[in-house]
């Protein structure tokens, strides 16, 4: 579901070698001067077609913009610090500055962080996957492991974090991986190191590309994709509700997911065919957890209300149409953040133990979520909100459509992709969203064009960083595994990226006319 920003750091300080934490060290120290240096060679260049907030606003972006590459701060403070120079320095007053901390969007991130967190304390997502992997079709194939294991770390990711998916699958995988290195000795005699099978490479790349490219299938799946839609409806007009994201992403996930296998596949390709023991191996796991504890029957009872409640207005636009008064008034009544917050209430109200009045969830466990990327957000939208306000993003949109030469709305979209993708390979995946969308968005008004597709197209493409260990975290623990050498990361994600990133401009070119979003 989300990344977990605030732990993007600390993750790579576990899973960095020597040299990449004094590279990181560097990154920090150097952003931390350089943010406020280019902030003010901004503020001193000669722009007459800004105003002067939008001048102002100019020097303050490229501060937080220098911030959130370099992490010299947490990305969230960077967000909020933001925001507070902007009404240091008079841009906007504070009402309008902090507006955006309270978006109805921020609480269908708090709902779905508490759910998340509920599957975790209760063991219901391993659940899930170790059932998944048992099942008998899956059996010793490394072909079907892969691609089950792919799936069941894609499917978590879209409604728990991308982070928190590929950690819990990571044991499962070094667990099959060991398999297949005691079989190889059993075969051959000679003692196979796990960390040097290529099998065990793909596998980990599979747990970390699977977790990123699954969050894309729903709204909740990723941070950006609730940016983007926040934005289109702020800067568009147009409101995209749960079913219809999901009526063209989960498609657009599937093929992408094809990509994903048949490039792990054959760029690891396994050193044999069947292991002998993985079976068994899954089943022993899936037996140890027992019987379904009331806790996780629970949580599956929220979650699977909290699901239905975002898909009802889907299913009426369906039956009556979007326009109809039916589907209007739910939506008014139920719209997607007050449904997240009436599943993380249920958590608080389905108790465990009655006797002993224990629920399914406490507020200390609740109260661990990732606030930071609720900062994170809300900075972002304030942000976006302050550069269409001061014109600054309409000027910024006309300048680089001069420079980029894209004028319709597909080559304006291929450019969002391509441009969100290689900044998130630097920049976590919300920070290159909050970069990317507003950008694209006054790109394709200035040229005048839909701006939804190149919005969706940056949304999307903010979520696609595979080549370093930096780009997300999921990346960074399986590199951290010591089965995945860099050439191998690097290597497998530029393929992901490039031919991920066609495939996603070709998906959404064939699926956003069908409905209704180009």
């Amino acid at each position: 579901m989300m990344i977990e920003n605030s732990q993007h750091t600390a993750v790579l300080k576990e899973t960095l070698s020597d040299k990449e934490e004094i590279f990181e060290k560097w990154r920090n120290t150097v952003g931390l001067f350089l943010g406020p240096l280019v902030a003010l060679a901004v503020y001193l260049m000669d722009m007459p077609s800004l105003s002067q907030k939008a001048h102002i606003l100019a020097a303050i972006l490229s501060w937080t913009v220098v911030w959130w590459v370099c992490e010299p701060i947490p990305l969230a403070m960077s967000a909020l610090f933001s925001s507070v120079l902007c009404v240091i320095f008079s841009v906007a007053d504070a009402k309008t500055v902090f507006a955006p901390y309270a978006d109805p969007i921020i609480y269908l991130f708090l709902g779905s962080f508490m759910l998340a967190k509920a599957m975790k304390i209760h063991g219901l997502d391993k659940r899930f996957a170790y059932g998944i992997m048992s099942i008998k079709s899956v059996g010793n194939s490394t072909g079907r492991i892969l691609f089950a294991f792919g799936l069941i770390c894609a499917l978590l990711s879209m409604w728990i974090s991308n982070t928190a998916s590929t950690a819990m699958m990571f044991p499962i995988a070094v667990g099959i991986v060991s398999a297949m290195a005691d079989i190889s000795l059993k075969e051959t005699g000679k003692q196979v190191n796990p960390l040097k099978l290529r099998f065990g490479t793909g596998m980990m790349l599979m747990a970390a590309y699977a977790a990123s490219a699954g969050g894309i299938a729903t709204p909740v799946g990723t941070p950006p994709n609730l940016i983007g839609i926040a934005m289109i409806e702020k800067f568009c007009g147009v409101k995209i509700a749960f079913f219809q994201w999901m009526s063209f992403a989960f498609p657009l996930f599937l093929f992408l997911f094809g990509l994903l296998y048949f490039l792990m596949y054959y760029l690891h390709k396994p050193e044999v065919a069947y292991i002998e023991g993985a079976s068994e191996f899954v089943a022993e796991q899936h037996a140890n957890l027992g019987k379904w504890t009331r806790g996780q029957k629970n949580v599956l009872i929220c979650f699977l209300i909290t699901v239905t409640l975002w898909l009802i207005p889907g299913v009426l636009a369906v039956l009556y149409g979007n326009t109809s008064p039916a589907a209007a008034s739910y939506s008014k009544m139920m719209p997607e953040g007050v449904a997240a917050v009436i599943g993380a209430s249920l958590l608080f109200l389905l108790p465990v133990d009655w006797k002993t009045r224990k629920f399914t969830i406490s507020w200390i466990q609740a109260s661990q979520i990732d606030w930071g990327t609720l900062l994170l957000f809300g900075g972002g939208i304030t942000l976006g909100s302050l550069m269409f306000e001061t014109k600054l993003a309409e000027i910024v949109g006309t300048s680089l459509l001069r420079i980029t030469g894209a004028t319709s709305v597909w080559g304006i979209t291929f450019s969002a992709i391509f441009i969100a993708i290689l900044v998130s390979e630097t920049s976590s995946n919300t920070a290159s969203a909050n970069m990317v969308i507003p950008v694209m968005i006054a790109l394709a008004q200035a040229a005048g064009v839909n701006p939804i597709p190149p919005a969706i197209g940056a949304t999307i493409g903010a979520s696609w960083g595979f080549m370093l260990p930096v780009s997300t975290p999921p990346n960074a623990i399986v590199y951290g595994s010591g089965m995945v050498p860099i050439t191998a990361m690097l290597r497998a994600g530029i393929f992901f990226d490039i031919l991920g990133g066609l495939l996603i401009w070709a998906g959404l070119y064939i699926l956003l006319p069908m409905v209704g979003l180009a």
